[in-house]
């Protein structure tokens, strides 16, 4: 936000607190003093640095998705694998859904958010604005969330660990340009400053600065792009990227708990069903996740069997006792500690998508091992229940407003003002 107005006000995103906009040195970044969360920071030249990174990750996109990923070689046989070729093997065994899950997180999503931001920076830096720029950048900001690169290299990695003692693994072009790849997506991500695009696009900045930094029950801000408004002025939509604007989200508590209640029902038959099973010259049993990572254990791998027990136990289970935890804090209108509520939100919502990365192993394993009578891995239908109970904890942590924990909290200091 190098570009911002100083005194312009500013809206923590995670506790709703107000502040004005001060100049920052050129690498530094400027924090809550409430909830500790990021306001902004100053990159310098982000514009430029942004478009560039976003341009080598097209070209390395490309090359990820043109190239041989990953073979596997046993008894005389190769069986190459592509990027897609996960998603598209759990099609083939009739698990659409897993399918459709693994294209659109490792392949659809990120080359949208990419193509996405080249069609916003791009022109911008041509010296025009594209059409329609608000409502892409709201769609880009919403699929960022779901864009798993690094948990889908995560799941490349363990497969190649987990093969090893059953044939020859040999590395493609395309798995060393996707290594790069997330590298540069994650820089991209990084150099972008979202203010500086909407100041280049011309977009006026809202002109709130008659209000003092504390009144702060009267200012709707927009979760996706930050513009503030008052509700005087009863806007429906926000004026710069179309997101529809509410004081919180509508409905935050009773939409958690469903997407909760939901999850933990489907947590049950993910951990009883099989997820996988490996059949070796005709002969296979059907495993578990706990069972893999027992079979892990035996196989004397430690580390993988603790990667995946985390991932795939921990996380989800941790995830669902710490935003039920945190709702009955809300519905019981508690002032308790509500800075380290909120990272513990914080925590629990960049944590959650990483329990995917079971999900892309059993895919990746899925089309690599197919090796008919020499040996073969088929996914099982808990693999399903897994995926949808993951699913449903994403969108469970999305639901939860974290300025509710502050509503109480600054609820009660003015009872006991």
């Amino acid at each position: 936000m190098a570009d911002g107005v100083t005194g312009e006000l500013i809206a923590c995103h995670e506790c709703g607190k107000l502040y004005r906009y001060l100049r920052i040195p050129a690498g530094s970044k400027a924090t809550c003093h409430g909830c500790g969360s990021l306001l902004y920071r100053h990159i310098p030249n982000s514009l430029n640095r942004s478009l560039a990174l976003y341009l080598s990750a097209l070209f390395l996109f490309i090359i990820a998705n043109t190239f041989p990923f990953l073979s596997l070689e046993l008894g005389g046989r190769v069986v190459n694998n592509v990027l897609l070729s996960g998603g598209w093997s759990l099609y083939q065994q009739g698990m659409g859904e897993l399918g459709l899950l693994i294209f659109f997180t490792s392949f659809g999503f990120p080359l949208f958010v990419i193509t996405g931001m080249l069609y916003l920076l791009l022109p911008i830096r041509l010296g025009f604005v594209a059409p329609y720029m608000g409502p892409v950048y709201r769609m880009v900001h919403a699929i960022i969330p779901w864009s798993l690169v690094g948990v889908f290299m995560l799941g490349v990695l363990i497969a190649i660990v987990k093969l090893q003692d059953l044939a020859n693994v040999i590395t493609g072009p395309a798995l060393i340009s996707f290594a790069v790849l997330l590298a540069v997506y994650s820089a991209a991500r990084a150099n972008f400053d979202p203010e500086i695009l909407w100041s280049a696009a011309g977009h006026p900045k809202q002109d709130l600065k008659s209000k003092t930094a504390s009144s702060d029950s009267n200012i709707v801000n927009c979760h996706t792009c930050g513009w503030l408004s008052s509700e005087d002025e009863n806007h429906s939509h926000c004026i710069r990227c179309t997101t529809p604007l509410h004081y919180r989200k509508p409905n935050s508590i009773e939409n958690t708990w469903a997407l909760l209640f939901a999850a933990t029902v489907l947590l049950i038959p993910a951990n009883l069903y099989p997820i996988l099973t490996v059949i070796r010259f005709g002969q296979g049993a059907p495993s578990t996740i706990l069972s893999g990572v027992q079979h892990l254990i035996e196989d004397g791998m430690w580390g993988l069997a603790m990667i995946v027990f985390v991932a795939s136990i921990i996380v989800p289970v941790t995830k669902i006792i710490v935003l039920s935890f945190l709702l009955l804090t809300v519905q019981h209108k508690s002032d308790w500690r509500p800075r380290d509520r909120t990272l513990l939100f914080r925590v629990t919502e960049v944590i959650g998508a990483w329990s995917m990365v079971d999900i892309f192993l059993v895919g990746l394993l899925s089309s690599l091992v197919s090796l008919d009578a020499l040996s073969t891995i088929e996914p099982g239908i808990g693999a399903s229940y897994f995926a949808a109970a993951v699913v449903l904890t994403i969108f469970a942590a999305h639901s939860f407003d974290s300025r509710l924990i502050w509503d109480n909290a600054q609820a009660g200091v003015n009872g006991q003002s």
